[in-house]
C-alpha cells in the first residue's frame, strides 16, 4: 500500500498528528526514532516544529532534509479517526 501524507501538525515534544491521503488520521510520537546524524538536529524542540509536509515526496521533512517513510509513519501512529468528508452545499 502506497501512502501519502496530506498534512501535519505539530502536538507537542515530540509528537505530530499527521493526515493521510486515505482519510486517515494518526499521532505519531518521534521521540525514540530520532537517531543517527540525520535526525540528531530533530532533538531541538524548536527545530522539530519546523516539520511541514514536502509535495514532491508526499511526506513530512524537516530543513535539513530528514524525512520518515510514509508508511512508516502510518504503522507507528494511533489512530485519531478520519476526515470528514468533503460534502459540496447547493445554493437554493
Amino acid at each position: 500500500m502506497f501512502l501519502h501524507v496530506t498534512r501535519v501538525a505539530y502536538l507537542k515534544e515530540y509528537q505530530l498528528r499527521l493526515t493521510f491521503d486515505n482519510g486517515v488520521i494518526k499521532d505519531v510520537d518521534l521521540k525514540d526514532e530520532l537517531y543517527g546524524e540525520i535526525f540528531e538536529p530533530l532533538k531541538d524542540p524548536n527545530f522539530f516544529r519546523q516539520v511541514q509536509v514536502n509535495p514532491e515526496t508526499n511526506t513530512i521533512e524537516w530543513p535539513n532534509g530528514a524525512d520518515f517513510a510514509p508508511e512508516f509513519l502510518y504503522e507507528i501512529g494511533h489512530d485519531v479517526g478520519e476526515e470528514a468528508p468533503t460534502v459540496g452545499v447547493k445554493a437554493t
